[in-house]
């Protein structure tokens, strides 16, 4: 029998996922699915990228045949790129898959669901844009004022240090991340 996988992402370690796992635990039961029953799949890292450890993870499962369905809190939570998203979902749904967004109350196995697929996944990568435009908008804003510090030359988050030292003692990227409170392509960035 094939799993029913739940996937949750956050963008930063500071963030929680407790609000996605109350609706899907909540879409669970109205569903008959007991919460104890399925596989959670919980990332904290950017939705740019498809390179996150536990979506990775999912997917290897999913290519082994372990997993029927996947349910997200919210679709965007898979990929913020128009096109990585619509390739995973088409990908997965043409295998057979069913995936569920629980807060859109959408089911993206038929042709339907795909179309609408395809537009959240666009206004998701606008989202993300129009917040970077913002975001230069604001930076540039400042400067023109005189009153934009940015972030020191040479400053991280934690220290580079730190993250070689927990390596050396056999940590992986994920540990060394949880251990010093920053991403995993942090940690990366670090050891490179």
């Amino acid at each position: 029998m094939k799993k029913v996988a739940c996937y949750v992402r956050v963008s930063t370690v500071g963030q929680n996922s407790a609000s996605q796992k109350r609706e899907i635990t909540r879409w669970l039961n109205g569903n008959g699915i007991s919460p104890e029953s399925v596989v959670w799949f919980s990332d904290k890292e950017s939705g740019d990228s498809l390179a996150r450890p536990e979506f990775e993870k999912l997917r290897s499962a999913i290519f082994n045949g372990e997993v029927g369905t996947v349910i997200v809190w919210k679709l965007d939570r898979l990929s913020r790129k128009l096109r990585d998203g619509i390739n995973t979902l088409c990908d997965w749904c043409e295998s057979g898959l069913r995936v569920v967004s629980v807060t859109q109350q959408l089911d993206f196995s038929a042709a339907t669901g795909k179309l609408v697929a395809s537009v959240l996944f666009a206004v998701a990568e606008m989202e993300q844009e129009t917040r970077r435009e913002r975001q230069a908008a604001g930076i540039f804003a400042a400067k023109e004022r005189g009153v934009y510090q940015g972030r020191k030359p040479g400053t991280t988050k934690a220290k580079p240090a730190r993250a070689q030292a927990l390596r050396e003692k056999g940590l992986t990227h994920e540990e060394i991340a949880t251990a010093m409170g920053v991403s995993r392509s942090t940690v990366i960035r670090y050891l490179g």
